[in-house]
């Protein structure tokens, strides 16, 4: 299916590009989000009128990312969970759970569908995350988890 890009999205292309992509992304994800139109003549010559908009829009986007990032980029993060002998969570640290813990130590809101830990956090220690702020922006930072208390 041919889509026209509202908007950069990384590793799929830039705004006013014309793309072909599988039906179901087309209409789950990149329509429904408003990332993308069908490729129709009426789109194409609508898209190429607001396209400077739009790239103005994706600048705005971009610089408050970057704002973002250089808050959250290479800072600690503690979290406290309940944790075996063996030093392992019940459960993991979920990227919902370290959106609403820099929500509320940093006051910045972020999508955890932005957040990707490099590895599952399944036990305690240091762990690297990182967050796509935007397609050309991303940060880094470490989650460190300690435990709360001992359960036999």
């Amino acid at each position: 299916m041919r889509v026209i890009l509202l908007e950069n999205i990384k590793k799929i292309g830039s705004i006013g590009q014309i793309i072909d992509v599988k039906r179901g992304f087309a209409r789950n994800f990149l329509i429904a989000n408003k990332k993308a139109l069908y490729a129709s003549k009426e789109n194409i010559s609508q898209v190429e009128k607001i396209k400077l908009d739009l790239s103005k829009k994706d600048n705005e986007k971009k610089q408050e990312a970057k704002k973002v990032a250089e808050k959250i980029n290479k800072k600690e993060f503690l979290i406290k969970k309940l944790s075996t002998e063996n030093n392992e969570l019940y459960g993991s640290v979920k990227p919902t759970e370290i959106s609403k813990l820099i929500l509320e130590l940093e006051k910045i809101d972020i999508k955890p569908s932005m957040i990707q830990p490099v590895q599952e956090i399944k036990a305690l220690g240091k762990f690297k995350v990182k967050i796509f702020l935007h397609s050309e922006v991303d940060a880094e930072f470490t989650i460190n988890v300690e435990t709360s208390e001992n359960i036999q």
